[in-house]
């Protein structure tokens, strides 16, 4: 696929995948006749993989490792590993965090909407 496509397919700009490619995040693109990138179904998979990352709040340092190790091929699966449960530790708890501060935001509105409710059944007496 042109990088047109797999900028709509993923939801990143072609100037980030070509960003991407650059820096060593994407390998290289094969080129067609003209020269223009062209993709593959695996471009697609590893770049949706990417904005998993970034969302979960992986720094760009720890992505390029993560990929140099990738592209040293299935022996350095335990290292991507530790990588991904290190970062889905942190990510459980930003998690947590969220939740406490939910709570708290759900007691606040809870509280205003009660104080309102109050406050419109002492109008009506």
């Amino acid at each position: 696929m042109k990088i047109a496509e797999l900028a709509r397919r993923s939801g990143r700009s072609a100037h980030t995948i070509r960003y991407y490619e650059r820096i060593g995040l994407m390998p290289p693109a094969l080129r067609d006749a003209a020269g223009h990138r062209d993709y593959g179904a695996d471009a697609l998979v590893w770049i949706t993989f990417i904005g998993h990352m970034k969302a979960a709040g992986m720094p760009i340092q720890d992505m390029l490792h993560y990929a140099r190790l990738r592209q040293q091929g299935t022996q350095t699966g335990p290292q991507r590993a530790a990588i991904l449960r290190r970062r889905r530790d942190l990510v459980i708890a930003q998690i947590a965090e969220l939740q406490a501060t939910l709570s708290v935001l759900d007691s606040k509105i809870a509280s205003y909407d009660q104080e309102r409710t109050d406050h419109a059944k002492r109008d009506e007496i």
